[in-house]
């Protein structure tokens, strides 16, 4: 047996013994049960792309993907939570100052610092959200982060913001509200005890320690396109779910053929790798409402549950292309069922 085999049937006793048994009752909470997080750790799967000569697993993308789609599949909310962490962790082990490595990384691969992410203004037009600028043994942030997940779960934030160059500072800051760091608790419709927040920075101090990384913001950019298609693990394991609870083997052709899309992605073909596998979710979660009839809807089902998810992972990650072809996908079968009742077949 390899050691990605090993992994894979860890994380899979851990999804099926530990996560989907509870996934109702996080789903119901106002944050994620940290028994739940405390497993991931322990198995070491908080150090699933951290190097081995750091306590890390060292997974390949394939193996990190298959691994993300099945704690997916299990518990979206508890992998959601997870998963804001690995920025972290990848970016301290290949591009952090030697100092701040020595000291967070082996304490972020083991689970014992957990750290969120923020980055999605990043991808706004505009005027950045949060600036940066270097004031005396630190940076000094002003703005807003609007979307951090894991609040009361996580010890730092790898927070991204621009400087007076337009260039992506990352810094690790503490996930600890402040005079000058306020917290906003945002509510979901899914997904809620991720504990999902908006953040505000005014005059907020970060020691220049906690300093990951500085880089122009036309690198960041071919980097994020770069890392899109591991999102697609996330619906590709709540559409396996679902055809699971559902008895059908309706979607497995579709689920290895988007895997291999994904898994084969360019920056030319992510975004419609992706609007494929969040339409997969939607339809795969919509059979398995359908096959359960009026009991999918009480709030004692997973159908429910995964529904909502599906919808969830509609936006999640979602960029400005990945939204252009999943308007596409649903304009041309719009456009195909159009075409079927003109010529008479129901």
């Amino acid at each position: 047996m390899t050691d990605g085999t090993r992994l894979l049937a860890r994380t899979q006793e851990i999804a099926e013994e530990v996560l989907f048994p509870g996934a109702l009752e996080t789903d119901a909470a106002t944050v994620v049960p940290v028994a739940r997080l405390d497993a991931l750790a322990v198995a070491g799967l908080y150090g699933l792309f951290g190097p081995p000569e750091a306590g890390g697993l060292g997974a390949d993308p394939v193996t990190g993907a298959l691994v993300t789609e099945v704690l997916a599949g299990a518990c979206l909310t508890t992998s959601f939570v997870w998963t804001q962490h690995h920025s972290a962790v990848l970016t301290v082990a290949r591009a952090a100052p030697e100092a701040l490595r020595t000291e967070w990384l082996a304490p972020l691969c083991r689970g014992d610092r957990r750290a969120g992410v923020a980055f999605a203004g990043l991808r706004r037009p505009g005027p950045p959200l949060l600036t940066a600028r270097p004031a005396g043994s630190g940076w000094i942030l002003n703005g807003s982060a609007p979307w951090v997940s894991g609040w009361g779960r996580i010890d730092v934030v790898h927070t991204a913001a621009r400087d007076l160059e337009g260039n992506v500072v990352w810094l690790l800051v503490d996930a600890t509200a402040s005079g000058t760091l306020q917290v906003e608790p945002l509510e979901l419709a899914a997904v809620n005890a991720s504990a999902t927040v908006a953040l505000r920075f005014n005059d907020h101090e970060v020691h220049a320690a906690r300093l990951t990384l500085i880089e122009p913001m036309a690198t960041w950019i071919v980097r994020d396109e770069a890392g899109l298609s591991r999102n697609g693990a996330f619906p590709l394991g709540v559409a396996r779910r679902c055809s699971s609870l559902a008895d059908t083997d309706a979607f497995d052709g579709e689920l290895i053929s988007c895997r291999r899309l994904l898994g084969e992605s360019t920056r030319e073909t992510v975004a419609e790798a992706r609007a494929w596998a969040a339409d997969l979710a939607v339809r795969a979660a919509s059979a398995l409402v359908a096959s359960g009839g009026g009991r999918s809807v009480l709030v004692s089902e997973h159908a429910q549950r995964l529904a909502r998810e599906a919808m969830f992972l509609l936006v999640f990650g979602q960029t400005s292309s990945i939204k252009a072809a999943q308007l596409r996908r649903y304009r041309r079968g719009s456009e195909v069922i159009l075409r079927a009742l003109e010529a008479g077949r129901p």
